[in-house]
This record gives C-alpha cells, structure tokens and sequence, in this order.
C-alpha cells in the first residue's frame, strides 16, 4: 500500500533531480563555466535536500548498538523464586492485566510481583529511539532482567514531519555489546508461566 504513494514520489523526484542537473550543466555551458563541476554539484544538492541525515543516523545507531545496547540478567527466575519460596506458585498472571504509570517508567501489571517496563526516549537530530524494557519487583523494585535496544525508526508519531523517511528504518540493534544467557522473551515466559 505505502509502494502506491512512495514509487511514484521517488520516480517523480528522480526525474526532478535528472532535470536540475541538465538545467545546470546547459547554463553552465552558456555563461563559460565548467559544466561537469556544476552538474556535479547540482546532483549532490538534490541528493542531499532528502539524504542529509542518512550517514549521521546510520553511523549514531551503530555506535549505540556497539556501545549501550544489550541484555542482562541480574537474577534468574530460579534465583528469584529461592529467595522468595512459595511465592511464585501463588501469583497469578492475567492478559488483560493494567498498563500504569511507575517511577520507572510506564509499566504492564504481569502479576502480583511483576512489572514489565517499558521506556523510550529518542533524539530527533539523528533519529535515534534507546528502548528499554525490564521486569521488575514490585515489592522492593529490583530489577530482574533489562534490555537496552536502539532504532531508528521514523514511521512513528512522534517522527512528526520526518516520518516519511523509510530508508532510515532499522528497527533493532544486530549487535549487542552484551548478551546474557537467554533472552528477556524467556525471562517474561518464565514469570507468566507462575499461574495462568
């Protein structure tokens, strides 16, 4: 559906750009300049009006992905439940339990002792989304696992203006810096799987 409106814009845009060229090369031949230094020019100006942000977006995401992104695990579920004996088998995990607001950020209700964080803040000059989801205790807000992830995603609301901008799409981190045993899907299968 989005290929309807973005082919023809890109065609549209690309014989825009072919013309501006053509346009600068003939009046630089006219007025005695040289022409291959002003169509040269004339095509990265129309390159840059929509890919000034390309190679700053990529770059900023790689180094974050290299340097902050990854998952830990601070205590492991077995752990958790020989600290806490009896307990995991009384909770008690519903779908349709509510999202609220916490200190930490805002939050799924997964049980009586589980939350599942949620906390995204982005940069709009390189695009950059950090995504942070852990599972917390409840009782005294001890982080149980964490993962850091970085996008640069720009189909989303508050994108605004540059939402448009699909070749900047690049939803997840391929490389963490740190990647403990597991994953945070098997951490949070673990604690809903309690009692259903």
């Amino acid at each position: 559906m989005t290929g309807i409106v973005v082919i023809p814009a890109v065609l549209l845009y690309l014989l825009l750009s072919i013309v501006v060229v053509l346009l600068a090369v003939r009046y630089a031949r006219k007025s005695g300049r040289r022409a291959k230094c002003w169509g040269w020019g004339a095509a990265l100006v129309m390159y840059l009006i929509p890919f000034w942000d390309w190679l700053p977006t990529v770059a900023t995401h790689q180094y974050y992905c290299a340097k902050d992104a990854g998952f830990w695990v601070y205590k492991t579920v077995d752990q958790w439940k020989a600290e806490n004996p009896g307990v995991m088998e009384t909770l008690v995990y519903k779908k349709d339990m509510p999202h609220i607001q916490t200190p930490y950020g805002r939050a799924t209700v997964l049980n009586q002792r589980f939350l599942h964080i949620y906390k995204q803040e982005g940069s709009f000059l390189y695009n950059r989304w950090r995504i942070e989801t852990e599972i917390r205790d409840v009782k005294n807000g001890e982080v149980i696992a964490r993962e850091v992830d970085f996008s640069t995603s720009q189909e989303r609301r508050q994108a605004g203006w540059s939402g448009w901008k699909f070749w900047l799409d690049s939803e997840r981190c391929s490389i963490v810096s740190h990647r403990d045993q597991g994953s945070f899907e098997q951490v949070t299968a673990q604690i809903e799987g309690a009692k259903k």
